[in-house]
C-alpha cells in the first residue's frame, strides 16, 4: 500500500473501499453502501450517505466539524483537512483509510 494522503485523524477505525467524489445532495443517487465519501466539507443534507459509508475524507474541517462529529457518533472512521482529497484521489480509486492516524493509502 502507498499513503497517497494525510489530513486529521476525526474519528478512529479503519476501512477499505473504492472513492466516490461528492458535491451535493445531488451526487445521493450516485453513492453506494460501503463506499469512500470523499467531499470538501459535509452538510446535514448528506448524512444520509455518511450512515451508508466505508469512511469520510473531507478536505476541510477540524475535530469539531460537523463530518468529525457525525462520523464519531455513527462509528464511521473519518479525515478532515486532507486540504486536496477531492483533487487527488480519483473516482472508483480504491483506498484504505486510517481514522486514527488521519492517513489514506492506495491499495
Amino acid at each position: 500500500m502507498k499513503l497517497v494522503l494525510k489530513g486529521i485523524g476525526a474519528s478512529p477505525g479503519k476501512a477499505t473501499g473504492r472513492v466516490r467524489i461528492i458535491r451535493g445532495i445531488g451526487d445521493y443517487s450516485r453513492f453506494l453502501d460501503g463506499e469512500i465519501l470523499v467531499t470538501r466539507i459535509t452538510d446535514p443534507s448528506m448524512t444520509v450517505m455518511m450512515n451508508k459509508a466505508a469512511a469520510i475524507i473531507c478536505d476541510m474541517g477540524g475535530l469539531m466539524s460537523h463530518p468529525s462529529i457525525l462520523a464519531r457518533e455513527l462509528g464511521v472512521p473519518c479525515i478532515v483537512n486532507t486540504k486536496n482529497g477531492t483533487t487527488k484521489l480519483k473516482e472508483g480509486m480504491k483506498v484504505s483509510v486510517d481514522g486514527l492516524k488521519g492517513e489514506i493509502y492506495e491499495i
